[in-house]
């Protein structure tokens, strides 16, 4: 019946449908425009629009001059950027900021995420091929990641290692903001951040909890660029940096709270399995895991979850989100017999999951 041209006809006349009528309509409409969307998103970031404007309203044509635009360029991007909920006009014919754009100015890590995304639509620009494609091995995004083919931890390129862990560390803030708000971090003595990166998600940590002992590790190519920012952080007396290879060696032991932050993510479940029954070996007895990641199936953020990390991922070559029943399996297969859902603000960017033996 919704398929019927008729019946679309009447919902969209009817006054008690007609609303919920044009509702679909935009939504399907917004499906089929959403790359020109991100486009007008990643033109900003680019052209540094949001930034420009941080300072307070501006014409037309100091924002032409601003971004370097042709006036008929600069106008375009404008009032797409209006209609998007990005920029709005003052009453006095300028242009500023709304909320929406003013959360982007500030937030680099969001900036670097966007211009990231633009390898992720090269590999979507036929999405069928992709889906087809069992190997994947030949993505931009495959390309991007240092670790798809590296077979041993000596095998990763630490120039490619560093710019990964460059963005993933420039994401964090918001995604530690969350673990710090919602769970008691500073109840532990001793965090071990597995696959931590170069560090930005421990010093957080670090800082919300001026006496807890604080532990990374990850690989050699990254390890190096761990110790360097822990120091700079001041935390390098607090600190120690381990190096190795989480499918094949052991963990480092002491500590009362382990961190996963987006890893199990980009694995699959035997290498996802192999990781937990390490983190179950290295744990102190009565000591906690946390697994923070999107999850796949929240109600709310589905689109992130099922959507876009399912063509993401599946365009790496490897990982997936999963639901919670999922971990919850996989956690129970490494030995955890207890876990809960720790409530987060904003599920569409983090979720919690806790575990103990």
């Amino acid at each position: 019946m919704a398929a019927s041209p008729g019946f679309q006809r009447w919902a969209g006349s009817f006054f008690l449908t007609r609303f919920i009528a044009r509702r679909h309509a935009k939504e399907l409409f917004d499906l089929c425009s959403g790359f020109v969307y991100s486009q007008v998103l990643y033109a900003g970031i680019q052209l540094n629009l949001f930034g420009k404007l941080s300072n307070g309203p501006l014409t037309m044509d100091e924002l032409a001059v601003a971004v370097d635009l042709p006036i008929e360029g600069t106008e375009r991007l404008v009032h797409a950027a209006v209609a998007l909920d990005l920029l709005e006009a003052t009453q006095d014919g300028r242009w500023r900021l709304t909320v929406n754009g003013a959360s982007i100015a500030p937030n680099t890590g969001l900036e670097k995420l966007i211009e990231h995304n633009q390898l992720l639509y090269r590999d979507l620009l036929d999405p069928v091929a992709l889906l087809r494609d069992p190997r994947r091995s030949q993505t931009a995004i495959a390309a991007y990641f240092p670790y798809g083919e590296a077979g041993r931890p000596e095998d990763v390129d630490p120039v490619a290692a560093a710019r990964y862990s460059d963005l993933m560390a420039s994401t964090v803030p918001p995604l530690a903001e969350e673990v710090m708000d919602a769970y008691p971090v500073a109840q532990h003595r001793r965090l071990l951040d597995v696959g931590g990166g170069i560090g930005a998600f421990l010093t957080l940590m670090g800082e919300k909890a001026p006496a807890l002992d604080l532990m990374l590790f990850d690989l050699p190519a990254v390890a190096v660029h761990a110790e360097a920012h822990l120091e700079a952080k001041g935390l390098a007396s607090r600190a120690s940096v381990h190096s190795g290879n989480f499918q094949t060696d052991a963990l480092p032991t002491g500590a009362d709270l382990i961190t996963l932050v987006r890893v199990l993510l980009d694995h699959g479940d035997e290498v996802a399995l192999t990781v937990l029954r390490k983190v179950r070996e290295a744990l102190q007895p009565g000591g906690t895991l946390l697994v923070v990641e999107p999850f796949s199936g929240i109600r709310g953020a589905e689109r992130v979850g099922d959507a876009y990390f399912g063509l993401y991922l599946f365009a790496m070559g490897r990982g997936r989100a999963r639901t919670i029943a999922q971990h919850q399996a996989l956690l129970r297969a490494a030995g955890f017999s207890r876990t809960r859902i720790v409530p987060t603000r904003y599920a569409v960017q983090t979720g919690i999951l806790a575990a103990q033996a």
